[in-house]
């Protein structure tokens, strides 16, 4: 763990946004925006597993067994980061992001001071757009801060995963991470209209149903704050309007003209007289014009509403830079808002034993019907604990002779008189439709009490039967 820390520290030190550590490869850095290798740090395969192993929640372990690759954000010496682990050639693979351990303001961004006018709205939709690893989210913290230190709100963020951790100040902030607190952004937006909220951010319009449920929050009086991956304003719009069947895009198209308060894309870009990264912004304000482009579908004509809506506040990204960069006295560093800071939040990360399954009765969490690619993690990552008394090894055995338990409790009872042929034949089960006979009598069998089966819900229905078979008997 110490040689993960001195990483990330080196990086802070060194003002470089973007680590990247592998099996057998250098370690890299990315600073202003440039790839940079430190050939005296390697790290061997086993370290990196190693270290993966420590930093993962069992969640969080069995989320990458499912997916080969999971997301989250810790905090190491006082700083914050965001993790994403993937499988490659050279086995698990770490991407850090660093972030501030306090939120940074909008005037520490370098971003244009109108954006101060986003905390003051009530509802609408506000759309942060950019390339990855533009610093969307940041930005998107800074306006949530923003609001927080000025208005009384009930604020809830539908994050994957929480990067900034904020402190309830004027308004009322509650953060709920993909995977940990909602199984989906669909379910966690579904929640969020039942839970009072007054501002919602959502972290990412992936899909259409998020679209579309988004754009229903905006529009049912509520101040909605998105991010989406887009490089132009028209590219955006685009996408968000015609990521729908044909049939359902003007509707969209209404909502969004209805709903949209501000679209900002952000490009960060060197700036040479100081040395480092300032954003550039494209700005576009949802007024009238803009509304009539939306609805007649006309897109094309979003760069010239934007050039015509100077005096609405609106920038290509062209005229930001002359009019705006040009005349900033002086930008604040990203070396002195990324430097180790000891987070805002002290609150604990607490996680309920009900929704964990801790305090659950002795039926599984995640039923073992559904096929292996279905399965989902349960409360114990791939692990169901199902209670199985004496006997069960008996039913096991007439499993791998191709025999029902079942069938073998009728085969051993007398024959009424009269029987058929067909009726004194024994058929085998399917070994689907077998394992679901041993999964319902272990449920009965929970009641009588017995000894506890662990059970790998990642594994095949052979391996299931062979484990339950095995089970109680002696080890050779």
């Amino acid at each position: 763990m110490n040689k993960f820390s001195k990483v990330i520290v080196t990086a802070v030190q060194e003002g470089c946004s973007d680590v990247h550590i592998t099996g057998g490869h250098p370690v890299v850095y990315r600073k202003n925006g440039q790839i940079h290798f430190d050939s005296s740090g390697r790290w061997t395969h086993g370290e990196i597993d190693g270290i993966v192993k420590k930093i993962l929640t069992v969640r969080q372990l069995q989320t990458l067994r499912n997916r080969w690759s999971v997301d989250m954000a810790m905090t190491i010496r006082n700083i914050r980061i965001r993790v994403n682990i993937f499988n490659t050639t050279r086995g698990l693979s770490i991407a850090i992001r660093l972030l501030p351990g306090t939120v940074p303001t909008l005037e520490k961004l370098n971003l244009h001071p109108s954006l101060k006018q986003i905390a003051e709205l009530r509802a609408g939709l506000v759309l942060i757009c950019g390339a990855t690893g533009s610093g969307k989210s940041t930005t998107i913290a800074a306006l949530v801060d923003e609001i927080n230190r000025n208005r009384a709100a009930h604020i809830v963020t539908l994050e994957d995963p929480v990067e900034y951790r904020y402190v309830s100040r004027k308004s009322f902030i509650e953060q709920r991470e993909l995977g940990a607190h909602m199984p989906s952004f669909e379910q966690g937006l579904v929640d969020v209209l039942r839970e009072d909220p007054d501002v919602i951010v959502v972290g990412e319009l992936r899909d259409p149903e998020v679209m579309r449920l988004t754009l229903n929050a905006a529009e049912s009086g509520h101040l909605v704050i998105a991010t989406l991956h887009a490089t132009h304003s028209e590219d955006a719009l685009y996408r968000l309007c015609n990521s729908f069947p044909l049939e359902a895009q003007e509707e969209i198209r209404h909502q969004v003209a209805s709903t949209l308060q501000w679209l900002v894309v952000q490009h960060l870009v060197i700036k040479e007289d100081v040395g480092f990264r300032v954003p550039v912004l494209s700005i576009l304000r949802g007024n009238q014009s803009v509304k009539g482009i939306l609805r007649e579908n006309k897109f094309p004509q979003i760069e010239s509403a934007i050039q015509m809506g100077k005096n609405d506040g609106m920038f290509t990204t062209e005229r930001y830079a002359r009019e705006y960069l040009t005349k900033v006295s002086a930008f604040a560093s990203p070396q002195d808002i990324f430097k180790p800071s000891a987070e805002s939040s002290q609150e604990e990360v607490y996680h309920s034993p009900l929704v964990e399954g801790e305090a659950a009765g002795p039926r599984p969490t995640a039923s073992p019907r559904k096929p292996d690619s279905a399965r989902g993690s349960s409360a114990y990552g791939s692990q169901s604990y199902l209670d199985f008394s004496a006997g069960i090894a008996g039913a096991g055995q007439d499993l791998r002779n191709g025999v029902s338990p079942e069938a073998s409790r009728r085969q051993s009872q007398p024959t009424s008189p009269g029987g058929s042929n067909g009726e004194k034949a024994y058929s085998a089960l399917s070994r689907d439709g077998a394992f679901d006979h041993l999964y319902s009598q272990s449920i009965d069998d929970t009641e009588k009490g017995g000894s506890h089966l662990i059970i790998d819900e990642t594994a095949s229905i052979d391996e299931l039967i062979a484990q339950i078979s095995n089970f109680g008997r002696p080890k050779a």
